[in-house]
């Protein structure tokens, strides 16, 4: 084994069982990092200094192959939420991937990055990520906390691993998986596994996922949502799925950002888990989005499977031939308006995010205390026709917590820790609708995000303390009468629609579908709870 980089860490790789690979690349710098790239073939270089990287066949997170390890006579096997979300895992077959995927990895070339998750130094887990592929290892420095001081690198021993070998595929039949690309998380042995897939999210969703299990055991509130605060202080959580406007929310002109996707709610406040961030760049706008889109002609960023001409090296942001989910990490640094400590105070105010096809929802809403309970677990949102073969109409998605595929506890655990201290914090909390208006998709029209900024900015800034509310008929929300600069019309769903019957039926329809998807939390929740969601019968 041959050590290279100027910060190799005194704790090798041999406790990973990996003392049989070639060569070792330790905390690389991103221009070395760019070279091993471009040497190995792995990605092509934008004219204006991005990478441009493509994933293969995989251009998402594959859940149907992400296990847990279950060893009965762990503390874990009582404490996760097994399921069809955290699905078990054998211990024997773990050990015997690892040993194959050790196997494989000798006589390669690896690249290392020790570094954290999360920013609150009490509350950080010293993490080492260890790639076959050498753009992952930039994409693990974007993401990830970094650590500058060299002798602090030379004495990192880490607390988790992941060793991503995407060249590597299981066999089912053999090793118990569901296909040949696996994600296997055994939080005893603190070790991921990665084989199979290309796609770079995978390797911090992984991590995430531990976060969400390691913190509420700390009395922190592990959360998939962005935060930015005001220039007072203010603090802003946004929850939300894919898609529904996380990262483009977060990133105001006039605000700061913590970071997008991650945080931990501690007793001394919020902190960012990552050191970048992780953006959908798909039809990116430099007028709507311009802090993001600046950052997709930058040296340091990674663009995954986004349209490059071969010969001028000119990317096309708004081309979704390879895929609709094409990404952009890049580290916090490359932000005008970013806190580069990770830290902000207990947040003010907490945002959920839905993008809703069916175009019934109102633009924002304020939630009492009861409906943040059934809207944090119920974490709705909507696929619109064409995102899936055979999809003609809008499809609801309810993720619980706004991100069920990361959540190893039950969901009962983060709801109650997240309206614990929304209570003790006296934070305001809003529902805001991104999707459809004026009929549902393929009939209405987006939200303008111009609007959405609007309404969440007088949120924010106490515009709608002083307005007056009236209650929504379908879904019992309490939504503001007049937003300055915001058209009365879309603040009120159903009038937006040419036809009042067609809305109330999808109305209905949709309320149908929340309080069947609620059933499952129904034995865990007090009844005022319970009937602070939706009813199609409120009218």
């Amino acid at each position: 084994m041959k050590n290279h980089g100027l910060y190799a860490s005194r704790h090798g790789l041999e406790a990973a069982g990996l003392a049989g690979v070639a060569d070792v690349y330790w905390n690389l710098p991103p221009a070395q990092l760019y070279e091993h790239t471009i040497r190995r073939g792995e990605a092509m270089l934008a004219a204006e200094g991005p990478l441009v990287a493509r994933t293969g066949a995989h251009t998402g997170r594959s859940p149907n192959d992400r296990f847990l390890v279950r060893n009965p006579e762990a503390t874990s096997a009582a404490n996760i939420w097994w399921g069809d979300v955290n699905r078990e895992f054998a211990p024997a077959s773990f050990a015997a991937l690892h040993k194959e995927v050790c196997s494989y990895l000798e006589g390669r070339e690896v690249f290392v990055f020790d570094g954290y998750a999360g920013a609150d130094p009490e509350y950080r887990l010293k993490v080492r990520i260890v790639n076959e592929v050498a753009w992952h290892n930039l994409f693990a420095r974007n993401m990830f906390v970094r650590e500058a001081n060299g002798p602090t690198l030379e004495g990192h021993a880490p607390e988790f691993t992941v060793i991503s070998a995407p060249g590597f595929e299981a066999d089912p039949a053999l090793h118990g998986t569901t296909s040949g690309t696996f994600i296997l998380v055994d939080l005893e042995k603190r070790l991921v596994l990665i084989g199979g897939s290309s796609y770079a999210g995978e390797i911090k969703k992984s991590i995430f996922s531990v976060m969400n299990y390691l913190l509420p055991e700390r009395g922190v509130l592990p959360m998939h949502c962005s935060c930015n605060y005001g220039p007072d202080g203010d603090t802003a959580l946004f929850f939300g799925l894919s898609g529904t406007g996380k990262t483009t929310l977060s990133a105001d002109s006039e605000r700061t950002l913590v970071g997008d996707d991650e945080h931990g709610w501690s007793d001394r406040g919020v902190f960012n888990m990552e050191g970048g961030c992780y953006a959908k760049v798909i039809r990116l706008s430099p007028s709507g989005e311009p802090e993001i889109y600046a950052t997709t002609r930058r040296f340091g960023t990674i663009l995954e499977n986004v349209v490059i001409d071969p010969a001028n090296r000119r990317i096309d942001l708004d081309d979704g031939a390879h895929t609709e989910n094409t990404r952009a990490s890049y580290p916090l640094t490359q932000l005008a308006r970013a806190d580069l400590d990770g830290l902000a105070g207990h947040p003010n105010h907490v945002v959920f995010l839905t993008c809703d096809a069916f175009g019934v929802l109102p633009p924002i809403s304020r939630l009492s205390e009861d409906q943040a309970a059934y809207h944090f677990l119920s974490g709705y949102t909507a696929k619109v026709a064409g995102t899936e073969r055979g999809v003609t109409d809008p499809k609801a998605t309810f993720s619980a917590c706004f991100g069920a595929p990361f959540m190893p506890r039950h969901p009962g655990v983060y709801a109650r820790m997240l309206a614990e201290k929304i209570r003790q914090h006296d934070a305001r909390v809003w529902l805001v609708n991104t999707g459809w208006t004026g009929g549902s998709f393929g009939v209405g029209q987006r939200m303008a995000l111009s609007h959405t900024r609007r309404m969440v900015r007088a949120a924010l800034a106490g515009e709608l303390e002083e307005v007056g509310y009236a209650a929504d008929p379908f879904f019992g929300l309490e939504v503001p009468v007049r937003v300055s600069g915001v058209p009365d019309e879309i603040l009120r769903p159903r009038s937006a629609w040419a036809d009042a019957a067609a809305y109330d039926d999808r109305a209905g329809k949709l309320a149908e579908m929340f309080s069947e998807n609620f059933s499952g939390f129904e034995e865990g929740v007090g009844e005022r709870v319970r009937v602070a969601g939706p009813s199609p019968m409120r009218v």
